[in-house]
């Protein structure tokens, strides 16, 4: 035995001798091994040594190589008890946060109140978002319920829903959920675990992409302005009324038995900031010409239409139409989503995309190897071809593997899924970008 290691090589003959200090050189190449030595029993005392071996083989080597197999096996155990002790610990850490025992409780609620001068709010949440403070601690909420009163006969759009923090700017969740999923009256939205930490205020914020969306309870008139539903634009019926909105505590994702429904976070923001922006008209009219096709026509194929705030962008039999809007996606950018619309009844089917190309690209070289086919490089996003076809609004949604690290150019791609494309009138509007804010932008410099 060499130091503490207890391994030793006993040779009886030296053909055995060689063959063992060749298979020790081969484990010589696992670095936790020390060398190993090796003993050439002499043929004059090969009897008593051989009983020597053979009691150390029998005896306490023997019961040291069991205990090790019962150790192996304890541990093993204990590690199957461990991860079960953790499962337990979070259940009863989610319990602990609720204040009580009960899955779900209800701390706070605001009841629907129909006025009948309301207005409604569909309008209003597809141009702007409603935010709404929570008037309770933040401190062990896991859920709320928001009061729906009319779901639209147009049932394609969604519902974006965003909850954070006031005091910090940081994001807890966010829930895209279709317009068909959504129910009249309560629809309760789990968040991803119980509020924790120091108490803090807690803000609501709903808009729509889509058609018209469902129209959102109101609940009584209050006293208290910080706690009323508000909106960047002004609206009559949000004069010091709140949403319809029920606050609960209690075990995530469990749904409170009375509400039909519950919707899981699309989104966990983790403590990012979030910032919801949309373009503004001024860079929407700016728009720019970037197409790629071999046939030029008489009209415009690229545009912006003052009335309706979208851009036209008319495909052709051949090629890629392209319209390329510049500077406008901020850096952290994580989701764009956009409406787009073939605005004719006898209008071909097409297929319509979004593209974010860096400031120092060339847009056209991009599109040329989308058109041939070749790979993107990985500074380019592209969100796929979506088809159209007339009188069929559909919705674009962009989601980004990680957030955008720079300015980039938004490009709106159109091609035809036929031949012909008469009264093809391509229009996509109602673009929406969501920002995450969680480290320094790399600034770039755009090609003169």
């Amino acid at each position: 035995m060499r130091g503490t290691f207890p391994l030793i090589g006993v040779a009886a003959s030296d053909a055995g001798s060689k063959a063992l200090q060749a298979a020790l050189k081969r484990l010589r190449k696992i670095g936790s091994l020390p060398d190993v030595p090796v003993i050439r029993l002499q043929e004059a005392a090969l009897a008593s040594d051989a009983e020597l071996v053979v009691q150390v083989l029998e005896g306490g080597l023997g019961r040291l190589s069991r205990h090790m197999a019962g150790a192996n096996t304890e541990l093993a155990t204990l590690r199957r008890e461990r991860e079960t002790l953790f499962e337990n610990y979070r259940a009863l850490e989610n319990a602990f946060h609720a204040r009580n025992w009960d899955t779900v409780s209800e701390v706070f609620g605001h009841g629907p109140f129909i006025d009948p001068k309301d207005q409604g709010l569909a309008a209003l949440l597809r141009e702007t978002e409603i935010v709404q403070l929570f008037p309770v601690s933040s401190y062990a909420v896991s859920g709320f319920a928001v009061h729906v009163r009319d779901i639209p006969a147009d049932e394609t759009g969604q519902l974006v829903v965003t909850l954070d923090y006031v005091e910090s700017g940081e994001g807890i969740a966010e829930w895209l959920i279709p317009y068909d999923s959504i129910t009249e009256g309560w629809n309760f939205f789990s968040l991803p675990k119980a509020c924790d930490g120091s108490p803090r205020t807690l803000r609501l914020k709903i808009s729509a992409t889509g058609g018209l969306p469902p129209e959102l309870s109101l609940g009584h008139v209050i006293t208290n302005e910080r706690y009323a539903a508000q909106a960047r634009m002004p609206h009559a019926d949000l004069d010091m009324r709140p949403l319809a909105l029920r606050i609960f505590t209690g075990l995530p994702g469990a749904r409170p038995t009375a509400l039909p429904n519950v919707f899981t976070p699309s989104t966990v923001i983790s403590g990012r900031k979030v910032e919801d922006y949309r373009l503004p008209v001024e860079l929407l009219r700016a728009v720019a010409n970037v197409s790629l096709s071999p046939i030029e026509p008489s009209f415009p194929t690229v545009r912006f239409l003052e009335l309706e705030d979208a851009i036209v962008c008319h495909p052709l039999s051949e090629g890629i139409t392209a319209g390329a809007v510049r500077r406008v996606v901020a850096p952290g950018t994580a989701r764009i989503s956009a409406r787009a619309v073939i605005d004719h009844p006898e209008g071909k089917p097409g297929t319509v995309g979004l593209m974010l190309v860096p400031l120092s690209a060339d847009i056209r070289k991009q599109i040329e190897a989308l058109a041939d086919g070749r790979s993107l490089p990985p500074t380019t996003f592209f969100s796929g071809w979506t088809e159209i076809t007339a009188e069929q609004p559909i919705d674009i949604n962009f989601m980004l593997e990680i957030p955008t690290s720079r300015t980039m150019d938004l490009v709106v791609l159109s091609k035809a899924a036929t031949n012909s494309v008469d009264f093809a009138w391509l229009k996509v509007f109602n673009f929406r970008l969501v920002k995450y804010l969680e480290k320094s932008p790399v600034r770039e410099v755009a090609n003169a």
